[in-house]
């Protein structure tokens, strides 16, 4: 392509999707409501199988298009392709025959849906075309899937209505070419006299070129990257240059967390600072979004849905023409503008731009990813950048599985049985097919296959389906209907989709809910097929350690790229110490093992005035800590005001579990009130409430000033809000302590991977409990430098971290550390900081 000329190809059924787009936004109807793929693909063949004499099936058709810009010199050649399912002919008549099968009871379809006809219009128009006909029939073949009954929707049409309506059409996409044209154009002049805005650091330039030649080969790359080697830089600099040269067309910055997503954010915005044009947008989750209290996404609940698709386009065409930096305020003001769903437009945007920051499951959960880059199976040239991609592991897990409560069943029953006894009777049989698993269940029972429950569900999930359709929106009960639907759609997509990756199981909630659950123990297949279909995957994590665990686990080749980056901190700067001599075993949980680790919190908080932070592997343990200790009793600012849950924790808590101020004397509960009046302590502790909500996650650390004039202590959980992609630098943090080693608790579910990964590898502890508990002690130690101008103490604390299984795991900017007692701790934190 020149700069002026523009030669593109667009199928036919991508072509009438985007521009004859309508209808509404309807949450109530399944994803298999209009073309179901799989079991279309066999239906479409049996009616063309089934068609009289003159019927050709799956006829290839192509056009080309020369289409003149109005603003100034220069065209766009346009392809136009697809296979028409059927063209028949009849005696002089000549039919287009489109098939679409579905789920749908036929009686609801009482028209051919317009975008469909649209497709059988295109492929009558070009067919009309080269054969020269004047005239030329469209027929839209409707078959049902679990009746194959059929259902078709003649009409016929001139050439000339064809030619017209199809140019009309074609010059509405032109304007969409014509301006993507321009702003490439504009971007990848940008990007050629873009330079890296900083100093490199030790080992970046090494880390920016692997990155680079990376994408420029197609491959994965696995990064260990220690906080402060710029990761995000390092790896969104190459990936945009990639693009600029035309070796990608888009660069997904996928996360995990929103902190992570403001920092992609702010390196685009830096970049642009720096003289690039690269639109970028930051998909927000719907119910950040959503202008309802509680998303409802279906027209008779949202205005905002009724009409969607037919005012959409407008919309973003709006925001593309008039706006460069799209971000969340824009998104709820044009979609305001045009009366449409913020959310679903926010990802037409996605469409348009350059790179996209999201969450995980944009990508990779079948539910939630944008069907519109990754539905269909095929290869594209789409850069994924995986931020912090330890979290990948878990997360995709609980994307990849699925469970049912069989009270659920119980409960919608009676909410729907005044409105449907069809669907009453169909919830019961579902809900009689959990009876019978739980009967054989006293507590925990793995089971090899749940077929009859399968086929339950899925013979109700079609009449719940019908239900939603056809009854009032503000329905008694419907947010426990809505809720059971997709946890029937899901279990329904998991269970056509298992492999020898996947047990089931059932056992109770604590609530004493009946579950089953279809769980994913290894995602890798999954994950290698989506990252399979990308030019080029980066993932990278300063804790991504043992490297050949996440590469094996995340969907990595034997050939695929793995680096560790080195550190950019002077080991002069960190100081980490083991502390051997307590335990956090649960055996050896006494109130002596407690007032030992008080004793080195205390010691190690009191060698330096400053900001320090204390993470515990459960709430529990936090709660045993505090009570042991008078002294840190007399420290806290913050009352625990609520029991923790358990399943915040790796511990069991106890269902007595007691309020701190209820154990103190009374003469020191005034600790506990943070608005006492009494002195300011020189030493203050705040605790981490399993209840916080984002403001108050806020307040905690905005606590954590600059210079301060006394200690703060944070005590905190690992793996909980505060032990990652948090950002305290320079005075803000001075140390860490970390008790235990953060294994989970032992339960069913870890004992299941335990089982099923000794079976594969004999590596059922590590991969159940050593790596997930040692990666929340990396995580949580990370918090300590941020910066090159950092200075810091770490202490770990549990005789478990002294043995080579545990050392080995550590990363290589730890060492050397030094293994203490609470007497030579005080001595090397003086020392230590006395040579700062």
């Amino acid at each position: 392509m020149d700069d002026e000329n523009i030669t593109v190809t667009v199928s036919v059924r991508n072509l009438v999707e985007f521009i004859l787009r309508s209808g509404d936004i309807d949450n109530t109807r399944s994803h298999t409501d209009t073309d179901a793929m799989q079991e279309g693909a066999r239906i479409h063949r049996k009616i063309q199988k089934s068609m009289p004499e003159g019927y050709r099936a799956e006829v290839p058709l192509k056009t080309v298009k020369i289409i003149q810009r109005e603003d100034r010199e220069g065209t766009l050649a346009l392809t136009v392709e697809g296979r028409a399912d059927g063209i028949w002919k009849l005696n002089d008549d000549v039919i287009i025959d489109e098939i679409k099968s579905t789920y749908l009871s036929l009686d609801r379809i009482t028209e051919a849906v317009p975008v469909h006809e649209a497709q059988a219009k295109c492929y009558a128009c070009i067919y009309a075309s080269d054969e020269g006909l004047s005239e030329i029939g469209v027929q839209l073949t409707y078959c049902n899937i679990d009746t194959e009954e059929i259902k078709r929707f003649n009409s016929s049409f001139t050439s000339t209505e064809l030619n017209d309506w199809f140019e009309g059409v074609i010059k509405e996409y032109a304007k969409w070419l014509f301006w993507e044209a321009d702003w490439k154009k504009i971007r990848n002049e940008s990007v050629k006299g873009l330079e890296f805005p900083f100093p490199y650091r030790p080992g970046q330039r090494e880390l920016v070129g692997n990155v680079y030649k990376t994408i420029t080969r197609g491959r994965k790359l696995f990064i260990e990257a220690p906080t402060g080697v710029g990761k995000t830089v390092s790896t969104v600099f190459p990936s945009v240059w990639n693009v600029g040269e035309g070796k990608a067309s888009k660069i997904f910055y996928l996360t995990a967390k929103n902190i992570a997503r403001t920092v992609a954010e702010d390196t685009f915005a830096l970049l642009g600072a720096k003289g690039l044009k690269f639109r970028y947008v930051t998909l927000t989750a719907k119910d950040k979004i959503c202008v309802l209290e509680k998303p409802d996404c279906n027209p008779k609940a949202c205005p905002r849905a009724c009409g969607h698709e037919d005012r959409v386009n407008d919309c973003v065409f709006d925001l593309l023409t008039h706006e460069e930096e799209i971000n969340r305020d824009l998104i709820l003001k044009y979609s305001e503008k045009h009366n449409v769903c913020p959310f679903e437009m926010s990802l037409d945007v996605s469409l348009w731009a350059d790179a996209v920051i999201c969450d995980y499951n944009y990508a990779f959960d079948p539910d939630a990813c944008l069907k519109r880059f990754f539905s269909e199976d095929k290869k594209n040239d789409f850069i994924f950048l995986i931020d912090e991609a330890h979290n990948l592991l878990e997360r995709s897990r609980e994307m990849y599985s699925a469970e049912l409560i069989k009270e659920d069943f119980l409960t919608v029953k009676k909410e729907v049985a005044p409105l449907s006894k069809r669907l009453e009777k169909q919830l019961d049989m579902c809900n009689k097919a959990m009876l019978s698993l739980k009967r054989e269940c006293d507590e925990f029972q793995v089971w090899e296959q749940a077929d009859d429950l399968y086929n339950k569900i899925l013979r109700a999930f079609s009449v719940f389906e019908d239900f939603l359709d056809s009854t009032p929106v503000g329905f008694e009960g419907k947010d426990d209907a809505l809720d059971l639907f997709f946890d029937m759609r899901r279990f329904l997509e998991v269970y056509e989709g298992m492999d020898e990756a996947y047990r089931i199981y059932t056992d109770y909630t604590d609530k004493g809910y009946f579950r089953i659950k279809l769980l994913c123990m290894e995602p890798a297949s999954k994950l290698k097929k989506i990252m399979g279909n990308t030019k080029a995957s980066i993932l990278f994590s300063a804790t991504l350690l043992p490297m050949n665990y996440y590469k094996e686990q995340l969907g990595g080749n034997e050939d695929d790229y793995a680096i560790y980056a080195p550190s950019p901190f002077s080991a002069e700067k960190r100081v980490v110490m083991i502390g051997r001599d307590v335990s956090t075993r649960y055996v050896r949980r006494t109130k002596e093992e407690y007032l030992k680790v008080s004793s080195y919190i205390e010691e190690f908080v009191k060698a330096k005035k400053g900001n320090y932070m204390v993470f515990f592997s459960s709430y529990k343990m936090m709660e045993d800590v505090l009570a042991a200790s008078d002294r840190l009793q007399e420290w806290c600012i913050e009352n625990m005001e609520e029991v923790p849950d358990p399943s915040d924790g790796n511990d069991r808590v106890e269902k007595d579990s007691y309020d701190l101020a209820e154990k103190m004397p009374e003469n020191d509960k005034s600790g506990f009130d943070k608005n006492d009046p009494g002195i300011k302590k020189d030493i203050e502790i705040m605790i981490q409430r399993r209840d916080m909500n984002e403001k108050q996650k806020e307040e905690f650390l905005n606590a954590f000033k600059e210079k301060p004039d006394s200690t703060l202590v944070g005590f905190a959980v690992m793996g909980g809000a505060f032990s990652e992609g948090i950002d305290l630098t320079g005075d803000r943090l001075t140390g860490a302590v970390i008790v235990g080693c953060g294994l989970p608790m032992v339960g069913n579910e870890k004992e299941l991977f335990k089982f099923y990964f000794d079976e594969k590898s004999g590596t059922g502890f590590e991969y159940a409990y050593l790596y997930p508990g040692m990666n929340k002690v990396m995580q949580s130690a990370g918090r300590v430098i941020r910066t090159v101008d950092d200075v810091g103490a770490i202490l770990l604390l549990d005789e478990r971290f002294g043995n080579p299984q545990y050392t080995e795991l550590f990363p290589r900017e730890w060492f050397p550390y030094t293994t203490v007692n609470l007497s030579t701790m005080k001595e090397r934190l003086k020392d230590f900081y006395d040579r700062q």
